[in-house]
């Protein structure tokens, strides 16, 4: 049993800016990470011409500032440069191909013991004081059951599968899922030739990131929320009209207020909008059925289609081996407690990366976790 002061589990951007918080309180740890490199999600499973939709300035992590020449919105291979340099700035040396198998408190030892299966060294368990679930709520790709979804003859893939429109250039395809995801595959498929169409299911907000960089700044100077989002409404109505004649269907309360409240986060328009209205890219609600190619709606519609892409979603897997945890999680592997007060469990248990607010709220979680965990080990020296 190998002991360790602090145990983070995930080198993605949550578990890698806890590492770099930890050490500059000079604290010892180890950072295990399943995939065989750090922020495998955007190196293995995000599209080509994913971007970050917020500006820089407020996807920062701690203690390490972009380049001054990097653009407003990152594109995927400056952000992962960025990652990269991150780790190397801190000496951040995760432990990879590291499969987390269980972590339990023993209440006689009062720490966590973490067990992991590496394929070379076998299983290896660490006695850790303070443990750090770091894997986020994108573990694992969501797909939802539908009704003869296996009957499907053409290609039925996970958001995190695809990689570009180039593959399906003349294919009928079909989006499912209506977030940020979800719109910008549907306009790298058409902008590609295929013959695209997307499921708007729930109502949404449409904005321009120039429209959430505003409401961001306007957030910082402590606007009452109501007011940012009035503002920013009727700025994206003058820019895209009245879309609930296209099945896009604005929410009741305002993006600002429903991110805080729900998580969900605006749409950032990045063309789907336009092409939406001119009827390149169709719209259409839930599906009823598939029967074989043949996809029916709950309209009444039928179409046939080539290849089905699930803009789904992700969920969280702690809970898979997070064995006795009674106060942090609930049953879907997310805090129970809403942010800002997501962040702490018992017994020196504690999630970084699951408030619902991107990097600024990994930063923020990273910070504060890591503060926590030094002022309990001064107590306890001090004790």
């Amino acid at each position: 049993m190998e002991k360790v002061q602090v145990f983070i589990i995930g080198a993605g951007p949550s578990g890698l800016a806890t590492a770099a918080c930890l050490s500059k309180h000079s604290i010892p740890y180890i950072i295990a990470e399943r995939e065989d490199c750090i922020v495998s999600l955007w190196h293995k499973r995000t599209y080509d011409r994913l971007k970050l939709h917020i500006a820089k300035d407020f996807c920062e992590l701690p203690h390490m500032a972009y380049p001054t020449d990097s653009p407003t919105y990152l594109p995927k291979d400056q952000f992962l440069r960025y990652m990269e340099d991150y780790v190397k700035h801190f000496n951040i040396c995760p432990k990879f191909n590291a499969l987390v198998e269980s972590c339990m408190y023993d209440e006689v030892m009062k720490c966590w013991v973490i067990t992991t299966h590496n394929k070379v060294d076998g299983p290896i368990i660490y006695a850790s004081k303070f443990l750090v679930v770091a894997t986020g709520e994108n573990s694992a790709g969501y797909v939802p059951e539908i009704v003869g979804l296996q009957s499907f003859r053409g290609e039925a893939i996970h958001s995190s599968s695809y990689k570009s429109g180039s593959n399906y250039v003349g294919k009928s395809v079909l989006v499912v899922g209506c977030g940020n995801s979800g719109f910008e595959i549907s306009y790298d498929l058409a902008v590609h030739g295929a013959n695209t169409s997307i499921i708007i299911r729930s109502p949404l907000h449409v904005m321009t990131k120039e429209l959430i960089h505003l409401g961001m700044v306007l957030s910082m100077w402590h606007l009452p929320l109501k007011l940012v989002d009035f503002i920013l409404m009727i700025l994206a109505y003058s820019l895209f009209g009245d879309l609930s004649k296209y099945g896009i269907v604005r929410p009741d309360i305002g993006p600002l207020t429903l991110k805080a409240k729900t998580g969900r986060s605006a749409v950032i328009d990045t063309g789907t909008t336009e092409l939406i209205k001119k009827g390149d890219t169709k719209v259409f609600g839930p599906i009823s059925c598939i029967r074989g190619n043949l996809i029916e709606f709950a309209d009444g519609n039928e179409r046939y289609y080539d290849a089905i892409v699930f803009a789904t979603g992700y969920k969280s897997t702690a809970n898979m081996w997070l064995k006795n945890d009674k106060s942090m999680l609930n049953s879907d592997g997310i805090p129970k407690n809403d942010f800002p007060n997501h962040w702490k469990g018992s017994n020196g248990l504690y999630c970084v990366g699951f408030g619902r607010r991107g990097l600024v709220g990994i930063a923020h979680d990273a910070t504060i976790v890591a503060s926590d965990i030094h002022a309990n080990i001064e107590m306890a020296d001090f004790n």
